[in-house]
């Protein structure tokens, strides 16, 4: 049972639902290059039409600084939203005022109306209570959609829960379940893939999944930091030297809650960063110092399959390699295909997180067998932090 208020006890029918979604969609020469966030709150936006509510979208684009901005307008994004939910979508050219205002009165049942970027009015940023309360006169219901922006205490992702009936969407609703499964009440053993570039980026996330799991897996740029602090030579590897004996903390805090940290023990090292570029695989010993890490060895990357086969949940944010470059983006794509394998065989929860873990998940061909990819990038990591999301607070059951 859901310690969040859902659409389930929602009474919408009739009502003026203001919906908060995630429309900051990647542009390129004024088209949508990834929809999978318009494919996310289809389910939600289909529900609220068939049981007859007045669907009245709320959203921000980009980071404007000074007010409306024909580059930051979410006016291109109706049409594209229309072919999706398969139905009309209707645009006012502002989020409040006389012009919103007068769009919300004119929509009937199970008709749809999105409203210009919040973020052209401060007070969205600021959370003004005067701005929560010009939005709160356009409905009845507020349902929050947008998990993405939940880190955020602004007016449309927080403010507007404490002045409506507030209910998480069905995509909030999945990504919540998804990610209490995974950290909170998880099947055990658990393990978490910690990639990326930087430990010193990890470091709030790191010390959070000691606590929670029961191994902890480091690729990535991060994995030399750590090796470094074991005394390896990294040669020309990005490498945090100056938190070498932050890496030793962790692995000290880690080792004391019973979690084992996992480096490589192999890598696939070359002395240019590019593609195809010369390369040999060695242990983790015998790197050179003209030579940079930029994948898991093959050695690493078995150990790593071997260790999630007797795991029952895996939680990944970060790629192993420089994933974009060929063939530096082997051993994420062979780990990531053993995961997708072992949840289709029932045997694996998975639960994946981050921008470049998503792309590198896609391009391995295995992110559609996880069990659930999260489009949110700083809410998913601040979730795996263990911070408070005030989006998700506000949705809490009292």
């Amino acid at each position: 049972m859901s310690s969040f208020r859902t659409l389930d006890q929602a009474d919408v029918a009739g009502k003026r639902v203001l919906l908060r979604v995630d429309l900051n969609l990647p542009m390129e020469n004024g088209r949508i290059s990834d929809a999978t966030r318009i494919e996310r709150i289809v389910p939600t936006i289909r529900e609220l039409v068939g049981r007859g509510a007045r669907i009245v979208l709320l959203a921000h684009f980009g980071r404007p600084k000074n007010g409306p901005d024909e580059a930051n307008s979410l006016k291109p994004i109706a049409a594209a939203l229309g072919e999706h939910v398969g139905q009309p979508v209707a645009f006012a050219a502002d989020c409040v005022g006389p012009q919103a205002e007068a769009a919300v009165s004119a929509l009937k049942e199970g008709q749809i109306l999105l409203l210009e970027n919040t973020r052209f009015h401060k007070g969205e940023e600021t959370n003004d209570p005067v701005f929560v309360a010009e939005l709160a006169k356009l409905g009845d219901v507020y349902v929050n959609d947008a998990f993405s922006a939940a880190h955020r205490a602004h007016a449309s992702t927080e403010g507007l829960a404490h002045k409506l009936p507030a209910f998480a969407g069905r995509g909030m609703q999945a990504e919540l379940d998804a990610l209490t499964a995974a950290l909170e009440t998880p099947k055990r053993p658990v393990a978490a893939v910690v990639g990326g570039a930087k430990v010193s980026t990890k470091l709030e996330l790191l010390g959070n999944l000691s606590r929670k799991v029961d191994y902890i897996i480091i690729g990535g740029g991060m994995a030399n930091t750590f090796l470094a602090a074991q005394g390896k030579k990294v040669g020309k590897s990005l490498c945090e030297k100056d938190l070498v004996d932050t890496a030793l903390s962790v692995i000290a805090q880690a080792k004391a809650g019973g979690c084992e940290i996992v480096l490589p023990v192999d890598a696939v090292v070359a002395q240019e960063f590019k593609a195809h570029a010369a390369h040999r695989v060695v242990d983790v010993d015998h790197v050179l110092d003209d030579e940079m890490i930029l994948d898991l060895g093959p050695k690493s990357a078995s150990r790593v399959d071997a260790i999630l086969r007797t795991c029952k949940t895996l939680v990944w944010n970060g790629p192993f390699g420089a994933f974009e470059l060929q063939p530096f983006d082997a051993g994420t794509n062979e780990v990531a295909r053993v995961a997708a394998d072992l949840t289709q065989a029932g045997s694996l929860v998975t639960v994946a997180g981050g921008g470049d873990t998503v792309s590198a998940l896609n391009q391995s061909g295995a992110g559609d067998r996880f069990t659930y990819i999260s489009t949110a990038g700083g809410a998913f990591l601040e979730w795996l932090e263990g911070k408070v999301l005030p989006g998700v607070e506000a949705l809490r059951k009292s």
